[in-house]
């Protein structure tokens, strides 16, 4: 594949086999977990926090995970979380505070609510998490906001459905001025369109966004993982799709990448079950439980996105 940048004007059309290894799934250890979504990472590499949920997915539970001899292990359900829906956790620069998405009661209220963003904090990474804290206006509305994603400058990208009269869900951006955030900007129509874009992932220095589009024309499964770069004025480019090499005929969503590793971490309800005989119950209850079975699952590509960037 040629990319061309001249001004910052580039080609991606897909990413071929050389930029990218098989999608395989996180770690044998998160097999255990019937439906588990979102990853994030801590600037080690040793500490991660996803979502574990039950079969309806009305059910959202934040854990966290170690790295040990290259193995996810020692889970751990966090402190604050396993009685509300907690979904997308994403750790901040410094690994000091965890943002999240929750429909817990707010304002002193017992009744679950519409979707915020909250985060916890704690002084150290030894230290614990304090108890939740929302994050207020202008960020948090009436309406639904999920999937928090920050930059290294801590400026935020998030999934909002407060423009549900004109499209559905949108990617929006709120820059961080020192003390508090500016009010949020709908990302332009490179990013969004009248349909579903949600589950954004920010580089940390805002040069790429990834993020999931519901069947979009051009898309392969029910929702796909496109990519969209900044040019050297500062505007996301023209969307593209990730390509049959990450997505699958069906739904993928929740990036994380991590550019030591040029790794990409995503979710994905890709099922390899259908056409797969089994003989007896024993056979039967294997495929039917075996990782790419059409639950959501975590999964890793190598995918170097730099390369594009050249």
């Amino acid at each position: 594949m040629k990319t061309i940048i001249t001004g910052y004007i580039f080609f991606l059309s897909f990413i071929t086999y050389s930029q990218t290894k098989k999608v395989v799934p996180l770690d044998k250890n998160f097999k255990q977990f019937i439906s588990c979504r979102d990853f994030t990472l801590s600037s080690n590499g040793k500490e991660a926090y996803f979502t574990i949920q039950n079969l309806n997915e009305n059910k959202g539970t934040i854990v966290k995970s170690e790295r040990i001899n290259n193995t996810w292990t020692n889970f751990t359900i966090v402190s604050f979380s396993g009685k509300f829906r907690d979904i997308e956790p994403f750790l901040s620069p410094n690994n000091l505070r965890l943002y999240f998405s929750s429909n817990r009661p707010k304002n002193n209220s017992t009744k679950e609510a519409d979707y915020d963003i909250w985060y916890v904090e704690r002084k150290t990474i030894n230290s614990n998490w304090s108890e939740p804290i929302n994050l207020g206006a202008p960020i948090n509305t009436k309406h639904n906001e999920f999937y928090p994603s920050l930059s290294k400058n801590y400026n935020i990208y998030y999934t909002s459905d407060k423009n549900v009269t004109t499209s559905k869900d949108d990617i929006l951006f709120a820059k961080w001025n020192g003390s508090s955030y500016d009010q949020p900007i709908v990302l332009n129509e490179n990013i969004n369109s009248k349909g579903y874009e949600f589950n954004s992932y920010i580089s940390p220095n805002e040069d790429f966004l990834i993020y999931s589009i519901y069947k979009a024309k051009d898309g392969l499964g029910s929702g796909d993982l496109y990519i969209s770069f900044k040019n050297k004025s500062g505007i996301f480019q023209k969307r593209k799709n990730l390509g049959s090499m990450i997505n699958s005929n069906k739904m993928d969503y929740c990036p994380f990448y991590n550019k030591k590793t040029n790794t990409l971490y995503f979710t994905s309800k890709r099922d390899e079950t259908k056409s797969k005989k089994s003989s007896d119950f024993s056979e039967f209850n294997s495929i039917a439980n075996s990782y790419m079975n059409g639950q959501s699952r975590i999964y890793k590509v190598k995918v170097d996105l730099e390369k594009i960037l050249k």
